[in-house]
Parts: structure tokens; sequence; C-alpha cells
């Protein structure tokens, strides 16, 4: 008979009990005033509003180990990838999975996880967003672990005020605009000081709500060296008619955008200056700081005008794996097996505002996040252009210099040609 995946991690326990720490003396030194022959397991996790519930998360575990296991936690993702080029990565990772974390999937430095793949149980469409990066073959080196939204947040009182509906197409997405400003309520608050928030917010959202960003990417790095601005597949091409339509999204914007960040977004979005916002799931912990009663509605951005091609931009927030390399790798196993049980891992999405990435997952419980459950539930998804650019190419730089004025089109011919630069190297 098959093991379920909590009899597989009990059994796993039991073994790490029996071999106690003088069969394991051989992994790790002394820390800390810990026996040198006590295992350690370096846990990488940095997303910062997550750091104390992992850390109690990991004294849960650390609890059925007394005196036989020495759990790490390392908050430093700027060390990951001197880690490691110095051999000495951690043993479990638990991050923000997109281009820049696939290049060690794809050179082979992360382990095979397909035996737990199975027991994780992944829906299908969510494991398909490792797979929109280059993969290792053979391998499942990556399991999701949550999947987190973003779209446009929106002041339900200030809509309800001014008889407003949620756009269902472009056309009525401006229209609404138009009313709001007539009305003189600022329709869309904007943080241009901050490039992360242009980038996930109205590059991702016109974008993907324009075209299909996985098939883009695909078909272009298929064209492999022969990528370029005139290719049949480019930045210039693809994305020029929603960047324009962008830019006048972008006009809706406050007086003095281009001096506001995040923390001024989310102050301004909680105190009702502003009916809409473009942010991520994310940002509701920090509007609640400052008004926990906001009345907050989620929709995604229509960009056409077809109701049907409406989607959420997603990423996969949090996704577990462990490297070739791991010290301790047995023990990271079995840290990896507690995490992705239903009765820890359902938990931690409700806290965070996540949404589960199992098929027997329960729904957000949130109100405001079952504004899109139906998108999640039906695949109507797609990742940010944003997170499958390197970081090498100062993609989040170029835009915010279009939204404060640069020309569009000499921008995508510079990102068109910064992408052909590394695909001929």
């Amino acid at each position: 008979m098959a093991q379920t995946s909590r009899e597989t991690a009990v059994g796993r326990r039991a073994v790490l009990g029996a071999m106690g720490a003088g069969a394991l003396a051989g992994l790790t030194g002394c820390v800390g005033g810990i026996s040198s022959g006590t295992p350690q397991v370096t846990f990488l996790q940095s997303k910062p509003e997550a750091i104390s519930y992992f850390g109690d998360l990991l004294d849960t575990f650390r609890a059925e180990y007394p005196g036989s296991l020495s759990l790490v936690h390392n908050t430093n993702v700027m060390s990951l990838s001197a880690s490691f080029a110095r051999s000495n990565p951690p043993d479990l990772g638990c991050q923000n999975y997109n281009l820049e974390m696939a290049r060690f999937q794809e050179r082979g430095a992360l382990s095979d996880l397909s035996e737990v793949a199975g027991r994780a149980n992944i829906t299908p469409a969510i494991q398909d967003l490792v797979d929109q990066y280059p993969t290792y073959p053979g391998r499942t080196s990556v399991i999701p672990y949550s999947m987190m939204g973003a779209a446009v947040l929106y002041n339900r009182e200030i809509f309800a005020d001014h008889d407003l509906e949620v756009p269902t197409t472009y056309t009525e997405f401006l229209e609404v605009c138009d009313t709001l400003q007539e009305a003189g309520v600022t329709p869309l608050y904007s943080t241009f000081r901050d490039t992360w928030t242009i980038a996930q917010g109205l590059v991702d959202y016109s974008v993907g709500g324009s075209i299909d960003v996985a098939d883009f990417f695909s078909r272009l790095r298929a064209l492999g060296p022969d990528v370029g601005p005139d290719a049949e597949v480019s930045f210039s091409r693809d994305f020029r008619e929603p960047l324009e339509k962008m830019l006048t999204i972008a006009s809706y914007s406050q007086p003095g955008a281009a001096s506001r960040g995040y923390g001024d977004g989310n102050h301004a979005f909680a105190g009702g200056e502003a009916a809409m916002y473009f942010q991520g799931l994310w940002a509701l912990a920090e509007i609640e700081k400052t008004n926990p009663d906001a009345p907050i509605g989620i929709f995604p951005l229509p960009m056409t005008e077809d109701p049907a091609d409406r989607k959420v931009r997603v990423n996969l927030d949090l996704a577990l794996w462990i490297p070739e390399q791991a010290s301790a790798p047995e023990p990271a196993h079995e840290l990896l097996e507690f995490l992705i049980q239903p009765e820890i891992a359902d938990p931690y999405n409700e806290a965070l505002n996540g949404f589960g990435v199992r098929t027997d997952a329960p729904p957000a419980e949130d109100p405001r996040l079952q504004d899109i459950q139906g998108y999640i539930d039906g695949a109507r998804f797609y990742q940010g252009v944003s997170t499958g650019i390197p970081k090498t190419i100062p993609y989040e730089n170029y835009f915010q210099a279009v939204v404060l004025g640069q020309d569009l089109e000499s921008t995508l011919r510079t990102l068109d040609e910064d992408w052909a630069r590394r695909a001929r190297r």
C-alpha cells in the first residue's frame, strides 16, 4: 500500500530520531553551543512579511527533535549566488520563484524532487508556472508553496458613491476614470518613485492583459541569437500597443506621482485619496495598518474589448527547493515534508493573503480575495513580464523613464538589443 504524505513524514521523523546526533555527526560542526554531532539545517526564507511566521514554524518543527537538530533561519537572499559559488548553499530554500531563481534549476544545481512532487499534489496549471522558465531535463526540482495575486485594488465606497460598476473592457475602464476625474476624484494612485511598482503594476497588467506572456517568452527564446527589434517576435512588435494603452492609463495618476513610493501609496489609498491602486495582495496588510476598515475590492485590469480576456497577474511567491550540494539533505527533506502538509501550508496562505497551490487547497476566506478566486480556480492568470526579465537588464528603470516621458519606441528597441546581446553570449 502506498504511504500517505503524513505517514511518510512520520516515518522519516522516526528514522532521524533513531539515527540520533552521533550517526549524523559528519554533517556539521559545532554551532552556537550545539554539540559538534548535531546536524545543522540552513533554511533560506527572506520574504519580509513572513520571516516571523516561518520562525514560529521552525520552532514547532525543532520541538520534534529536542537536542538532535540545529535549524538556522537565513534571511539574507543577497548571499544566495555566492553560497552556490562557494559550494555552500542553504539546505532548503523557500523563496520567490522567477527567472533569476530558475538559472540554478537550469544548471542542475537543484536536486530532483519528483517523488515529493507527487505527494505535494500541486495543481498542474500552477506547476506549469515553474516550467515557463528554463528547467533541467528529467527533473522536478521546484515545489510551489504559495501563489500571490496582483490586480487593481479599488475603493468600493468611492465606486458606489459615483454609481460605478467594475469595468470589464478597456473602454469601460477609461470611462470609469473619466467619470471619476470629472467628479474631482483621483482615479489612480501611482508610485513612480519605486521602479518595481511600475513593473509589477502598470507594465505587467497592461501586457499580461493583452497578450499571452508565457507564449511570448517561449517564442522569443526559440529565436536564440536571431532576436532583435526587427525579429518576428520582439518587445518592439508585441509590447508597443499594450504599452501605448498603459501610458493612457498612467495619465489618470495623481499629481506628483514621480515622487511617491510604495509606502506613500499604501497610506494614501488607505485614506481614500484615490479610487484605484495597482498593487499585489501583499499590500493589504500594509493598508490595514492605516485603515483596517478600508472598503477594498479587487478586479483584473481589462485591456481588450472582450471581457473573457481578463486575467490576474500572479507569481510563485514561495517555492521549495533543495540544492544538490545541500550539506544536510535528509533533514532538509524532512523539513520540506513538514511544510507541505495541508495543516501547515493552508494556515500560512490564509494569514499572508496567498492562494493555495494544491488541487485540494481551500478557497480564500478573505472576502477581498474572493473577488478573484474564480480567476485562480479557472487558471485565468499569467506571470508578469517583470518576473521573466534577467536582472542584468535594467527593465524597471527603462519603464520608469517611459512613464516619466521617455520615448516608448526607442526604449523597446533598447530592450530588444539588450535581450539580443544576452542571447548571443
